[in-house]
């Protein structure tokens, strides 16, 4: 028996509760983000898609191209709420399912025909469902495994249903242009293009040597998606792969002192995270971009895994000197940590560090803290000293 896969994915999603919510935008353009200066779109409803609004363009940018838009903070808590009644409608329907984001999820719902009918049965009873008891639109594919389901889904935007059958992949596929795979970004479709292939059709015949030696390792599972083979499974309850903050200033930062103060509040809150979650890790990334749009990340690799903001504030610093920030004015620091281990699975040592040892309980004192006054209310003073 074949898999059943489904891909939904709410539509325009946190510009769609905006109209929700508030009725008089349904028809309007609206766009969700930071400030008008400074921030970036969020999102934004499908009636401001045709001037060339779009998510992660500036602010600025997308007014210019829709200055009629009606503009509106990200109201995460909201979003997150109207996000778990969404998935507790896919629950009524399997348990195996693979959460994206607070708006976009894998199901699989293989072997349960018998309760709730065929995959696109079931699937057009969610889009119901989410319709009639929240008021949103939801998009569906369905298909035999994952990268076809969101294909599908993609393809069947807005609130559409879309299924591929396994017998009809290929005329599904075989049209497609190179873009469309996974993973085939601006570089490798240029790649692919001076071999000829504009289209999956064109991909085909390029063998896999030809494309292991074009991509690496990557260009093996290029082959495969190609001819419309994915072996993922719907992976549920998948932790975590890393932690981090980030945020985009209203005035660019051109003093080293901001930069580093800035650095400091990230470092703690990605710290307190990880311990939030059990979690220490080793591999540290520090994203920049300059007040051109110029964006960059620096990497390194710590010792030992950490969640102690002090660790992470420092190496960040490190980070930063490989950069030109405070020599150019920058518009965004980011900060985040992967490589992530569990702390208490690790072999105990029979010399505790003891500085280490004064940095978690250090850490514990400020947690419980922050717990009670709130998250970056107390900051470690000597951080704030150092140079």
């Amino acid at each position: 028996m074949a898999n059943a896969i489904i891909h939904l994915d709410m539509d325009a999603f946190y510009a769609s509760v905006e109209q929700h919510d508030q009725p008089e935008l349904r028809g309007r353009p609206v766009i969700v983000g930071g400030s008008r200066e400074r921030g970036v779109v969020a999102a934004c409803s499908y009636e401001a898609r045709p001037f060339g609004v779009r998510s992660a363009l500036p602010m600025s940018r997308a007014l210019r191209l829709c200055p009629e838009a009606v503009v509106l903070p990200v109201r995460m808590a909201r979003y997150q709420e109207v996000s778990r009644q969404v998935f507790a409608i896919f629950g009524r329907y399997t348990d195996r399912i693979e959460p994206l984001s607070v708006d976009e999820a894998f199901l699989d719902v293989t072997g349960c025909e018998r309760l709730f009918g065929t995959p696109q049965e079931i699937a057009q009873r969610i889009r119901r469902e989410v319709r009639e008891e929240l008021g949103l639109a939801i998009s569906a594919g369905v298909a035999p495994n994952k990268f076809l389901a969101k294909l599908a889904s993609e393809s069947a935007k807005p609130d559409g249903l879309l299924e591929i059958a396994p017998e009809r992949v290929d005329e599904f596929l075989l049209p497609l242009p190179v873009e469309r795979i996974w993973g085939v970004g601006n570089k490798a479709a240029q790649q692919l293009h001076l071999q000829g292939c504009r289209t999956v059709a064109d991909l085909r015949r390029l063998s896999v040597a030809q494309l292991t030696r074009l991509f690496g390792v990557w260009g093996e599972r290029l082959y495969h998606l190609a001819r419309g083979e994915d072996e993922r499974a719907v992976e549920v309850d998948t932790p975590a792969k890393s932690y981090g903050a980030e945020e985009t200033f209203a005035v660019d930062l051109t003093h080293k002192e901001d930069l580093h103060r800035e650095l400091l509040a990230q470092a703690e809150k990605v710290a307190a995270r990880l311990r939030r979650h059990g979690q220490s890790g080793r591999v540290l990334t520090l994203k920049v971009r300059y007040a051109d749009f110029e964006t960059l990340t620096r990497r390194l690799t710590l010792p030992e895994p950490t969640a102690h903001g002090k660790t992470l504030y420092r190496a960040a610093l490190d980070l930063l000197q490989r950069t030109e920030a405070g020599e150019r004015p920058v518009r965004l620091l980011g900060l985040s940590v992967a490589g992530l281990e569990d702390p208490a699975a690790r072999q105990p040592t029979l010399f505790p560090d003891p500085d280490e040892q004064r940095q978690t309980a250090l850490d514990t004192a400020l947690d419980r803290l922050n717990r009670r006054f709130g998250q970056g209310q107390v900051r470690r003073g000597d951080l704030l000293n150092e140079e």
